[in-house]
């Protein structure tokens, strides 16, 4: 008669146990429980197909935000001379009797001409010419028809060798950082980056960071080689960097893997994340319920499809039907989301089971 009180006595907080004995994860009725009350905590939204455009219109969340980029945007075919470049003269005069030349010689150097910031330089026997915004060869002739007045036969030759302003900076990432001088034509992002040696090391999923006057903008160079349209054309004083990928997410739960998974690349899917992190736990994993968790910016709160019912959402994915595997594929994971596998019930029911079998083993053997 004992005994068989235990047994109902196990038998009656069956369910209680099943959901009580410890594990490595969650319910999923347990997480979604708090969506409803009265005043919810929670948004949920099961990834459907119909869910995938109201879901794009959202705004990016964590550090995703796009910091924009520049697209390509031809310059001009030569480069213009600007302030503090320095320029190198070589007068030729065939003269006997030259102001420039010393005897027996045709020809004098004048060398390390700084452009000032007006954008003038000084030339012996003429004075400050301005050449700022002229093109090397026009800043020549320039300078041999003022010296045409003391030396009717000279002729100039001129080189420019850019300051800080017409040059280009590879600040980092790049197998040989340095500053760069601005060569003819449009000399774009990823020709410095090949100037550069390519990137440095082992970067994962490098990332373009240019910084022009006051603003950064932010690409990654896989991007940029896939479209020529956003190999953005370099200016003066531009500073380029490449950068790890800093995006990541958390995998929790009965998943092969709990940790912080980088992004190896640009977009990664619900069912990329899933792969990444070694998939379902077959054992323990419903795969009805994997969650994907984000936390929203609470300006994105709209009570219409153009932002989440709560600025804390989660979606939920069920892999036991078509569309939820098919919508997972194109569901967006953004940085700083969670995604957790929850924990089926029927396992812990097994664990629970197995003790109560356990102990009615036990105490039908002390009975007897």
């Amino acid at each position: 008669m004992t005994v068989k009180r235990i047994v109902w006595a196990f038998s009656a907080l069956f369910v209680l146990g099943a959901c009580t004995l410890p594990r490595g994860a969650a319910l999923q009725s347990e997480i979604l429980a708090e969506a409803g009350g009265e005043t919810p905590d929670i948004a949920v939204y099961p990834v459907t197909r119909d869910l995938l455009p109201v879901v794009a219109r959202w705004p990016a969340t964590g550090n995703s935000a796009s910091h924009g980029w520049l697209g390509h945007q031809p310059a001009a075919a030569e480069i213009r001379i600007k302030p503090f470049d320095r320029i190198d003269l070589v007068v030729w005069d065939s003269e006997d009797n030259s102001l420039l030349t010393a005897p027996q010689a045709k020809l004098v150097d004048i060398t390390g001409l700084r452009v000032t910031e007006r954008g003038q330089i000084f030339v012996p026997y003429i004075g400050y010419l301005r050449v700022a915004d002229r093109t090397p060869d026009a800043a020549r002739q320039l300078v041999e028809r003022e010296m045409a007045a003391i030396v009717p036969s000279a002729q100039v030759q001129l080189t420019v060798t850019p300051g800080t302003r017409g040059s280009v900076s590879l600040v980092g990432g790049g197998a040989t950082p340095g500053s760069y001088p601005l060569p003819e034509g449009n000399f774009t992002v990823l020709g410095l980056i090949s100037q550069g040696g390519g990137p440095a090391g082992n970067l994962r999923n490098p990332q373009v960071r240019l910084i022009r006057g006051g603003n950064t903008y932010v690409a990654s160079l896989d991007s940029l080689l896939k479209s020529p349209a956003q190999d953005t054309v370099l200016r003066g004083g531009d500073k380029v960097a490449l950068m790890e990928d800093e995006r990541y997410f958390r995998a929790l739960g009965a998943s092969g893997a709990e940790q912080l998974v980088y992004f190896e690349k640009d977009e990664i899917s619900a069912l990329d994340a899933l792969s990444l992190i070694g998939g379902l736990q077959d054992a323990r994993a419903n795969p009805k319920g994997i969650l994907v968790m984000r936390e929203y910016p609470p300006t994105a709160v709209r009570l219409d499809d153009g932002g989440p019912d709560n600025a804390r959402t989660v979606f939920t994915i069920d892999l036991t039907t078509s569309d939820g595997i098919f919508s997972a594929g194109r569901f967006p994971i953004q940085t700083g989301d969670t995604v957790m596998v929850t924990e089926a019930l029927l396992p812990a029911a097994q664990s629970f089971a197995q003790l109560v079998g356990t102990t009615f083993s036990v105490t039908n053997r002390v009975s007897n």
